[in-house]
């Protein structure tokens, strides 16, 4: 079989996806997949080592064309520290592991390529755009899951190519009372620089609860629920069900920044062709997008809410967008 392996290398887990080129070698099939925690693993070579006998296993040694891997942190040179993890990768190894040529995109620049191969209903739309948006405009992508990611597609004028980028690391910027005394209550905990990520991620989310406790003077422990499992998933889906107070006020905050940094983002970008939310929260909280908060905070840009209201807004679905990147700028080499 004529292959592609694609990876989306993340802080907590691993996905991996062999591709079958389809005949005329202008789409792929996904036709084996398989998620791997990352802590369990000294290295990413390790996985792909479990992931290849695997496949060898199944159905014979497949022959690689390419591959391509989506990685949590920035790309220089070829090499890859992982943010989160003890782990650096490089093409030239990982090529010569594989028998094929091997690149390396930054996650968010997978995700925003993703983006673009999918079908329109692997999208929820938040806010619709007021005219069909240009063809060559840029598209601003912003994903909050381990971390927080944010991409920009540019078009040279025949396709869009994805700018990778550390905006998630940019300074948070309170945008109300309330934010200001949540920038105070985070420098204290990490320090002088406050990111965004601090705040839109998973541990952020642990966070805004901690704070939107001690915010009212809560002397009373924590519910024994919260410790049952994922504590940031309890509080987001207490949220959602609206049965613990803390929880709700924790996810306004996050949904109510995530609209904010998301119109920056736009601004930034000048994203004439709209906003993409990725990642692994918001389809999990996609009931609290839709209230309407976070287009509200997203259009809260004084005289630009002339620009930002006629910008689309969409959330993707598809939890694969960045393997299904990946594979993509695998199979095309980068071109269309």
């Amino acid at each position: 079989m004529n292959a592609i392996l694609a990876g989306d290398i993340g802080g907590t887990k691993t996905v991996l996806g062999l591709c079958e080129v389809e005949p005329g070698g202008a789409s792929l099939r996904i036709v084996r997949e398989a998620r791997f925690p990352c802590a369990n693993y000294p290295s990413l070579e390790a996985i792909l080592d479990e992931f290849l006998a695997g496949a060898a296993a199944a159905g014979g040694k497949p022959t690689l064309a390419g591959a391509a891997f989506g990685v949590a942190g920035p790309v220089v040179d070829g090499a890859a520290r992982i943010t989160n993890l003890p782990w650096t990768i490089e093409e030239r190894a990982l090529s010569a592991r594989l028998g094929a040529p091997v690149s390396l995109l930054n996650d968010l620049q997978a995700t925003a390529l993703g983006a673009l191969a999918l079908p329109a209903g692997s999208f929820t739309t938040l806010q619709e755009p007021t005219a069909p948006p240009p063809p060559h405009g840029a598209i601003a992508v912003i994903a909050p899951g381990t971390g927080l990611g944010e991409a920009v597609l540019i078009s040279d004028g025949v396709r869009h190519r994805a700018l990778p980028s550390e905006g998630g690391h940019a300074d948070f910027a309170p945008g109300t009372d309330e934010e200001i005394e949540l920038f105070r209550f985070l420098r204290g905990r990490y320090g002088s620089h406050v990111s965004n990520e601090r705040i839109l991620s998973g541990h952020g989310v642990g966070d805004l609860y901690d704070f939107a406790r001690a915010a009212r003077g809560a002397t009373d422990p924590e519910p024994a629920w919260l410790h049952e499992g994922d504590r940031n998933a309890a509080i987001s889906g207490a949220a959602i069900k609206q049965t613990d107070a803390d929880c709700v006020r924790a996810l306004s905050l996050f949904v109510a920044i995530l609209g904010a940094e998301a119109g920056n983002h736009a601004l930034r970008s000048m994203a004439t062709g709209g906003v993409v939310i990725g990642g692994g929260i918001p389809p999990k909280i996609l009931p609290l997008l839709q209230t309407g908060a976070l287009i509200e905070r997203f259009n809260d840009k004084g005289r630009f809410r002339r620009l930002t209201s006629t910008l689309s807004v969409r959330v993707v679905l598809e939890p694969r967008a960045a393997l299904l990147g990946a594979a993509h700028h695998a199979l095309t080499r980068g071109e269309p």
